[in-house]
Parts: C-alpha cells; sequence; structure tokens
C-alpha cells in the first residue's frame, strides 16, 4: 500500500471522529449555542476549532503546496492559525460543508502526487522546509488534535449545562 494512500485513510478516520463530535453537536437543544460556548475568556469556541480544521486543509491545497490563493479568503482568515475568533458562530450545516470542501480541494491536490514526491519541498514551503512527507504528518495530527480540543470544549459545556 501506498503511504500517500495510507494517509489520507487516515485523514478519513480522523474526519469520522469530527463528525461523530459535530453530530453529537446537532442532536443538541440548541446546537449555535454549544458551538459558540467557549470555556474561558479569550478561548477559541467548538465552531472555531472546527471550521479551522478546514481553514489549515484549504491553506495546504492552496497557498502552502501549490501556492495559489484560497478558494474562499474570507473563511480562511476567519479561522486560520493566529486569528482571533469572534462571536459569529457557524451553524453545524456551514461546518460540515467548509469541512467538505476543503477536504475535496486538499485530496484533488495531494492526488496530484506519488510516494516518489514525499520528498519534495513545495515552493511555498521552502522557508519551512517541510517536504510533501512532512506535510502528510502535519495533517494526519492536525485534525485530531483540534478534533479533541473540541471534543474536550463539548464535555466540559456539558458539565457546566447538562
Amino acid at each position: 500500500m501506498r503511504i500517500i494512500e495510507v494517509t489520507t485513510g487516515i485523514w478519513q478516520a480522523n474526519r469520522a471522529r469530527t463528525l461523530a463530535t459535530l453530530d453529537a453537536i446537532a442532536e443538541l437543544p440548541n446546537p449555535v449555542d454549544v458551538l459558540g460556548w467557549r470555556p474561558g475568556a479569550g478561548r477559541a469556541h467548538i465552531g472555531w476549532q472546527l471550521m479551522h480544521i478546514g481553514a489549515a486543509e484549504e491553506l495546504f491545497a492552496s497557498e502552502r503546496i501549490p501556492g495559489t490563493p484560497p478558494d474562499d479568503a474570507e473563511t480562511v482568515a476567519r479561522f486560520r492559525g493566529g486569528s482571533t475568533p469572534d462571536d459569529d458562530i457557524p451553524s453545524v450545516d456551514d461546518i460540515r460543508q467548509w469541512l467538505e470542501t476543503s477536504r475535496e480541494r486538499l485530496l484533488g491536490v495531494i492526488s496530484q502526487f506519488s510516494d516518489d514526491d514525499l520528498d519534495t519541498v513545495p515552493a511555498p514551503m521552502q522557508e519551512r522546509g517541510w517536504t510533501l512527507g512532512t506535510i502528510l504528518q502535519v495533517l494526519a495530527w492536525h485534525e485530531p488534535h483540534h478534533q479533541g480540543q473540541a471534543h474536550m470544549t463539548l464535555n466540559l459545556w456539558k458539565a457546566q449545562h447538562v
């Protein structure tokens, strides 16, 4: 089995957990209230954590691998690393759509490579020195990291509200 194939399979397993968290939120009486809940002052809400997953995928599918502008630069700017979570909370459907769209774009970009390209450093990543293999690894870590934060925040919300 090829490394890219294995890695994208891991991404799919990760996405299943993310969507399970989103589905659990959708079943609650006021999903937008839950998505907007913050575990502390200045902390990211669940909606930001989930949208951030898609923003990172969109960045790698655009600026960070092929060096093209993101398809939805406004959403990327709102949810990229280093952004400040605002109080305009995305809906369950908006999150689901963003995760689907950004993943499709990322898979389209990654499908242009083979395992022979794993040591290639895409031009936009020259400064970081990240190879395609490193990028695959970072993305395999990134979603579970933020899904875990969203899941933990959901559990904290439940402890205070249920």
